[in-house]
């Protein structure tokens, strides 16, 4: 059992040892980022800060200020921000390691 749960901790670092290690990792040019967010919102705030820091291109829409961005939201069952729409895949809330693994 011991070598079983040893195991399953040695593959969670090596799966997100760039998360882990701040090496520099470069994101295909290729990915289609969508943020859906607000101004206020905090997690929205860190979002954006994330992807900017690792230098992913995204476009963004502010569902409070877009008629098409919020339209957009809905229809991929937003009910929550930030939402995220990676190369087909949502992810709702802010969540690095879940974006990471979607941009790899």
């Amino acid at each position: 059992m011991k070598k079983l749960l040893l195991l399953c901790v040695i593959f969670g670092i090596y799966k997100n040892w760039p998360l882990l290690s701040g090496e520099e990792v470069s994101y295909a040019e290729d990915n289609v980022v969508v943020l859906y967010a607000t101004d206020w919102c905090g997690y929205c705030k860190m979002a954006r800060k994330f992807l900017n820091d690792k230098n992913i291109q995204y476009k963004e829409f502010d569902i409070e200020k877009s008629d098409e961005g919020r339209q957009r939201y809905e229809e991929l069952g937003g009910q929550g921000i930030p939402l995220l729409h990676i190369n087909g895949n949502i992810v709702k809330g802010f969540n690095k390691s879940k974006i990471l693994k979607l941009l790899n």
